[in-house]
């Protein structure tokens, strides 16, 4: 019975458990108001296990920030892969309620993408500066791809497509930071969001 609940219980690895309880802390009380030595804690490890894997904090939030990156962008594939939109106006919307859900789901680590440091950080490092780029590339490129096939289908009216793509996924991703910060719920604010949306994209009615 100890063996078979000790195997239920292997979970991650403790690479894997210092950059959840890091992502934690990081997320909640900030990069410089985080000390290694209470996520050595509270995952039951030395520090000197932290910087084994980690050679300094900054390194460990650039790990948890790739981190973040990877799930993110995985998921957003998988939405995309299993979606089946009618047109391309329908694919802006579904990425609207979709990227409104996952910042919902993934509030913790919403709050570290939405804090000062990581871009204060990018200034001086190339790898935070890439991951930071990957992310916000990744989603804005989305809705460059719905706008496009939008066009094509008629569904989307002729317009720069990657500067549209850009307006539209800040409107969406400034709604779910102000929520971050508990200034408004942005769920409630979806319907408004998509009708301004739908005005901007859909063909002038003749």
């Amino acid at each position: 019975m100890i063996r078979e609940r000790k195997k239920k219980r292997s979970g991650p690895t403790r690479k894997e458990a210092i950059l959840e309880m890091a992502t934690v802390f990081f997320a909640e009380k900030g990069f410089r108001n985080t000390a290694i030595g209470d996520i050595a804690r509270n995952i039951g490890v030395a520090d000197g296990t932290v910087f084994y894997h980690y050679r300094t904090k900054e390194d460990l939030f650039v790990a948890v920030l790739e981190n973040f990156k990877e799930e993110l962008i995985r998921e957003s594939r998988d939405y995309l892969a299993a979606g089946e939109f009618a047109d391309g106006l329908e694919m802006v919307v579904g990425l609207i309620g979709f990227y409104l859900s996952l910042a919902a789901r993934m509030e913790e680590r919403f709050l570290l993408l939405h804090r000062h440091y990581p871009y204060q950080l990018a200034e001086a490092n190339p790898a935070c500066r890439r991951h930071l780029e990957d992310i916000y590339d990744f989603f804005a490129s989305t809705y460059e791809q719905a706008i496009r096939r939008g066009q094509e289908d008629g569904s989307i009216r002729e317009l720069p497509a990657h500067k549209t793509a850009l307006i539209i996924f800040t409107m969406v991703d400034g709604l779910v930071r102000i929520g971050t910060y508990r200034l408004y719920q942005p769920g409630s604010l979806y319907d408004e969001l998509v009708a301004s949306c739908r005005r901007m994209l859909q063909p002038d009615k003749v």
